[in-house]
């Protein structure tokens, strides 16, 4: 241990011993108090969800002691000789209703939790109906308020015998309407094949005595209970209302509660994080859950939990504060020492690195040779011990999108550079003996040696050694890297060469795109091809140029560039030059023949391959040259087209009194096709030149006939027709009138 390393340890230790204190004493509180948070919490989930499913489940034993006395009374009902006459007597005395009403209101003022009996007699529809709050008495079906026993009765096949049906009425009273929430219990007869009920015995239990129960969890957490019936209904423990679930509610339900045996979840509930506690399904194949909201249950052990974190926060500041403040009085004198010393030695490790990597550069760039032991030790005195015998590699690595890096983080070129060399580095060292060199501009080498005792090089290894160092680096400094690689060599002498090679096949990440991984030694098999280029789609590029075929052009293009892809990087450079002097000769006519000033100039704007990264950017300088000369020549056409229609108006307006002047008279006259001048008129003024022609013409004639006293026959003379028959049948076609009764409307 060095001076330096004793003098640091020794001025940090009291600050250190205080800051490892300080920690342990906050670690201790959090650990703790996270470990005894979840402790409470399940505690309190365990404790809730054991209340919720004891009361639970007693609701379910009342749902079925109730049924269970639901029965009893029906079947006691049916056997009563004084109410069996309501139900199937045709018209029962005023006497044997009176005995049989006093029977059932006997039955429900034994029974506190009935709140009403109906007695159904299906031949006259009739209700005898015992209630304590509600309509009651010989009702008529129609007359009935509780409208729900009528849909009961005509859907009664659905219901299982004796199943409770948990529903609401309402009924009307002095005091208003009163809403009711029931359990019905139907029993019924309905012999034959009709399956017609005949009567019927419906028994309405107060959903208050039978969920007592559940309403007496509603002070505790503030949570909702809820009864799945058989029929997959999830209904309000309360007011027996059917619950409308969202989808995922629904899944919910179906995949962790419905038919499942009791327990609990913790779970999303309509939006809410809810502790969900669940009865299995009873032998009425009912269930009920209670759904708490997570929050009221921990609600009490959070606070708990922020002091806890709040006072280890205000330990830990104090503490470092402390801790630094003291260390800083005591060993400040030590502290300038060691300051001083850090410099020297941060300038030394700066200068050091500095000489390495001019070292290494040179013997890369050939500038300088391994040819002696000599020159071999003094690399060893400078920290180099790259054994360059023992078969190494050279792997030369691109930054992609350089220009837009450069842009953005100029002043930080250097500190990402040399954060994809430690990064190619930390990745390659388990394999390799590793030097990174700086090669300015985009580039970074990384020489790769064979570790002693290493026999084959693993090129499989290799590429995915490479492969981690472009991801890592994609994915910590959100850069990508494209890659290339030598072959082995274990000539020292060779090293200049495998860096030209490496440095020329890297070229081709022009066709391979960003982030490739570039074996040299298969871009180099390329030289053994014969190039040669292709005249016939030159001849047609040209052809697509000088016809304004801009799309056909870059389709070309593209094709004559992209089949260099399999060749020495020299062949793409001497394709692109040609197809650069070619398109510069097309230019040059272009512009002779048309008198046009192009904007863009390949001589100036083509930058050379080693400064494009992919073949798009190449494309897109051609490409917008292309556009550039289609749009010229196409603002070029318009323009003429506009001055011959100009010049075809003029002559209308100049020659239409001439009775040879027609379509071809003008054609003659502009010396053109009447065929072309036709088609060109008609799609700039959607108007034929004959129309326009004979629209004037009878323009002329109506002013003539107007203000003149010139005979008819003069006029259609002077207006350019030879037959005035012919100009009185235009005349009337286009304005409604011959010309004489045009004349007499417009003198009066």
């Amino acid at each position: 241990m060095n001076a330096n390393q004793l003098i640091k340890k020794n001025g940090k230790l009291y600050s250190r011993l205080l800051f490892t204190i300080t920690l342990c004493i906050v670690l201790t509180l959090l650990v703790s108090s996270i470990f005894y948070f979840f402790a409470y919490v399940r505690n309190d989930l365990k404790s809730t969800y054991l209340s919720d499913v004891r009361n639970l489940t007693q609701t379910s034993k009342e749902v079925i002691s109730m049924t269970e006395s639901a029965q009893s009374v029906s079947f006691q009902i049916y056997r009563t000789f004084t109410i069996s006459k309501l139900m199937f007597y045709p018209e029962p005395n005023i006497y044997d209703v009176v005995v049989a009403m006093n029977d059932l209101n006997n039955y429900l003022n034994s029974m506190p939790f009935i709140e009403s009996i109906y007695v159904y007699n299906s031949e006259y529809d009739l209700f005898y109906v015992a209630s304590r709050d509600s309509q009651g008495g010989t009702i008529n079906k129609n007359d009935l308020d509780d409208k729900g026993v009528l849909d009961i009765l005509s859907n009664f096949q659905q219901y299982r015998p004796f199943t409770p049906i948990p529903r609401s009425y309402k009924t009307v009273q002095l005091s208003g309407e009163q809403v009711s929430n029931v359990y019905t219990y139907l029993c019924y007869d309905a012999i034959g094949r009709a399956q017609k009920i005949n009567s019927a015995v419906i028994i309405n239990i107060s959903s208050a005595w039978i969920n007592k129960d559940i309403a007496s969890t509603q002070g505790n957490k503030a949570g909702t209970s809820y009864i799945m019936d058989n029929l997959g209904r999830l209904l309000s423990g309360d007011t027996l209302a059917t619950k409308t679930l969202s989808d995922s509610d629904s899944t919910l339900f179906a995949n962790h509660i419905k038919l499942k045996p009791s327990g609990y979840i913790v779970a999303e509930f309509e939006g809410r994080k809810s502790l969900i506690s669940f009865t299995s399904p009873d032998s009425l194949e009912w269930q009920y859950v209670r759904i708490t909201p997570y929050r009221k249950i921990t609600g009490t052990v959070y606070p708990i939990l922020n002091k806890t974190i709040l006072i280890a926060i205000s330990i830990m500041i104090v503490g470092l504060f402390s801790s630094w403040l003291l260390s800083r009085m005591l060993y400040k004198p030590i502290h300038q020492i060691v300051n001083k010393m850090n410099v020297l030695e941060s300038e030394k490790r700066d200068s050091s690195y500095t000489l390495r990597q001019n070292i290494l550069r040179s013997l890369i760039q050939g500038t300088k040779n391994l040819k002696t032991n000599e020159q071999v030790q003094k690399l060893a005195q400078n920290g180099i011990t790259f054994d360059f015998q023992a078969g190494y590699r050279v792997i030369l690595i691109k930054i992609d999108q350089f220009a837009a890096l450069k842009k953005m983080r100029g002043d930080d070129l250097l500190v990402y550079k040399f954060a994809i060399m430690n990064i190619g580095s930390e990745i390659s060292l388990k394999h390799y003996q590793v030097e990174s060199v700086d090669m300015e501009s985009d580039s970074v080498v990384m020489l790769l040696g064979r570790l002693e005792g290493t026999e084959n090089s693993d090129e499989e290894l290799l590429r995915e050694i490479l492969q981690q160092i472009q991801q890592s680096t994609l994915n910590f400094l959100k850069i990508g890297l494209s890659i290339t690689y030598s072959e082995e060599n274990d000539q020292p002498l060779f090293l200049p060469a495998q860096y030209r090679i490496v440095q020329e096949a890297s070229l081709h990440r022009l066709f391979l795109g960003l982030g490739c991984l570039i074996n040299a030694q298969d871009i180099m098999n390329f030289k053994s091809k014969e190039y040669i280029f292709p005249v016939d789609k030159e001849r047609k590029l040209t052809d697509s140029l000088m016809t304004s075929r801009t799309e056909d052009a870059k389709r070309l293009f593209a094709d004559i560039v992209q089949e260099t892809a399999d060749y020495p990087i020299h062949v793409v450079q001497l394709a692109t030059s040609h197809l650069t002097m070619m398109v510069n000769n097309i230019l040059f006519t272009i512009q002779q023949n048309n008198n046009l000033e192009v904007e863009s100039s390949l001589v100036f704007q083509i930058p050379t391959l080693d400064k494009l990264e992919t073949i798009d950017e190449l494309y897109n300088v051609f490409f917008n040259l292309f556009d550039d000369i289609q749009a010229k020549l196409s603002f070029k056409r318009v323009t003429k087209q506009d001055d011959l229609i100009r010049r075809v108006n003029e002559l209308i307006a100049k020659e239409y009194a001439n009775p040879n002047f027609s379509l071809n008279w003008i054609a003659d006259e502009l010396d053109m096709s009447s065929i072309y001048l036709s088609r060109v008129y008609k799609q700039h003024t959607l108007s034929a030149i004959v129309d326009v022609i004979n629209q004037i013409r009878l323009e002329h004639a109506r002013v003539y006939l107007e203000q003149s006293d010139l005979s008819v026959i003069d006029i259609a003379l002077k207006c350019g027709y030879m037959s005035s028959s012919y100009f009185h049948r235009m005349f009337k076609k286009n304005f409604g009138v011959t010309p004489a009764d045009y004349r007499k409307v417009k003198a009066r």
